[in-house]
């Protein structure tokens, strides 16, 4: 149970306090700034970081790092103004666990809702979409090496064993059961993730430090909103910490945080494990092709392309169990005659569409990340939270009313989110229009 308190006390500066029963008793049950960082660090790790090596090869190590703390940072920022926006809302409300899509509707109307509404539902697709296609990918070039066979299974086999296999554990199994299993594989990630870095680390070859292409970083913003997102549980955050701005800051920056150094660590031992003559070839434009799938099929080493077919495997099914949960709570209200029913309509109407048009091309893995990260986060995380924190401001200076903030700059600060993510829209539309 939550209850909202009103306090004259200065030393308080949680907006309310989560309260729990307890037999007769109120317990206070406050949410921990530790906890709370790995719920942020813990969503923005996922398959997102097996898209990077792809898209910061043509550029380098170099520019690629730079490119990637600059999209840190402006993820850093829109995930304030979320929060901003939260703690506003509540205020205004007089109640917390308020989620992302209901306050744009509160804020921006309905018109706005339904921009976000089908930006969130975009994104779910699109990511699944590339989920079942690598994970598929994946799954067949294990079972070839096991029988000791080349190219004989379809890709399609691959993404309808993948998106059968993993959404029917889901449909088949408890809630409790996928819980648990999820942990076991989220364990297997970060094992495999400290394994391949320890071992990638004695492989490098730091001479192609000295490639540096600027002009190859923009294709790579967009898969990089996807790798560094976390937008969606923010007000999740915000309500777990009672409204306290202070531990609500160290939270998002500190979770964020963990994810960069990780990327960064990745973005730099995959890159140097890939021999300067490959990133030349690039650079020219004579191939085009993906790092890991080069070191999967053992062009570092055997045991370096074990244990990335291993993380890229399980990252791949951890996010693809969190994003099928985030597509049934959005399609929860759908009625059907029976629950059995109505189950089976529900993941169908889930895993369906992406394993179908992931069958169908099977190479859309990179295309699927780079449309999502366009079209759906640069508006949840970029253009919507400017907009509401402007019309926020806006209204609170017109009443008189003061709230915090958690960004600085004013409006320059929101011109610019906006103006970044119309420019990656921008860009991309512009690249559809020419092919």
């Amino acid at each position: 149970m939550k209850v909202v308190l009103k306090s004259d006390t200065p030393q308080v500066t949680r907006l309310f306090s989560n309260l729990e029963l307890y037999g007769n008793k109120l317990s206070h049950q406050p949410g921990s700034v530790l906890g709370n960082t790995a719920l942020i660090a813990g969503t923005t790790v996922g398959a997102g970081i097996l898209a990077l090596p792809a898209v910061t090869l043509p550029s380098g190590v170099v520019p690629s790092t730079v490119l990637l703390i600059a999209v840190w940072l402006y993820t850093l920022v829109s995930g304030l103004l979320i929060a901003e926006v939260t703690l506003s809302t509540m205020r205004l409300v007089g109640r917390p666990s308020l989620g992302l899509l209901i306050m744009v509707e509160r804020t921006l109307g309905k018109l706005g809702a339904r921009v976000a509404g089908c930006a969130y539902l975009f994104l779910h697709y699109a990511l699944l979409v590339a989920y079942v296609a690598q994970g598929g990918e994946i799954l067949v070039s294990a079972v070839e090496k096991m029988l000791g066979v080349q190219n004989v299974l379809s890709p399609w086999v691959g993404t309808t064993a993948f998106t059968l296999l993993f959404g029917g554990i889901m449909y088949l199994g408890r809630e409790r059961f996928v819980e648990k299993l999820n942990s076991a594989f989220v364990a297997i990630v970060l094992a495999s993730f400290l394994g391949l870095l320890l071992l990638g680390a004695t492989q490098l070859e730091t001479s192609s430090f000295s490639f540096q292409n600027w002009s190859a970083l923009p294709p790579a913003v967009s898969v990089m909103f996807v790798a560094l997102f976390y937008h969606n549980v923010v007000p999740t955050v915000v309500t777990q910490l009672e409204g306290d701005a202070y531990k609500i800051r160290q939270s998002i920056f500190i979770g964020s945080v963990i994810p960069l150094i990780m990327f960064l660590a990745w973005n730099v031992v995959i890159l140097e494990s890939i021999s300067p003559d490959m990133v030349q070839g690039i650079s020219a434009g004579r191939t085009v092709f993906d790092p890991l799938q080069i070191l999967r099929n053992g062009g570092a080493g055997e045991w370096l392309g074990v244990l990335v077919s291993v993380f890229s495997e399980f990252a791949i099914v951890t996010s693809f169990i969190g994003f099928v949960y985030g597509l049934l709570d959005f399609f929860k209200d759908i009625s059907a005659p029976n629950e059995p029913f109505k189950r089976l309509a529900l993941y169908s109407l889930v895993l369906f569409p992406p394993m179908s048009l992931g069958a169908l091309n099977p190479n859309i893995f990179l295309a699927a990340l780079d449309y999502a990260g366009t079209y759906s986060i640069s508006v949840l995380a970029g253009i919507l939270p400017a907009l509401m924190t402007w019309k926020q401001r806006q209204e609170q200076k017109q009443s008189n009313h003061t709230s915090q903030l958690l960004v600085p700059g004013g409006k320059v600060t929101l011109i610019v989110m906006i103006s970044v993510a119309l420019v990656v829209i921008g860009k991309q539309v512009v690249s559809m229009w020419k092919i």
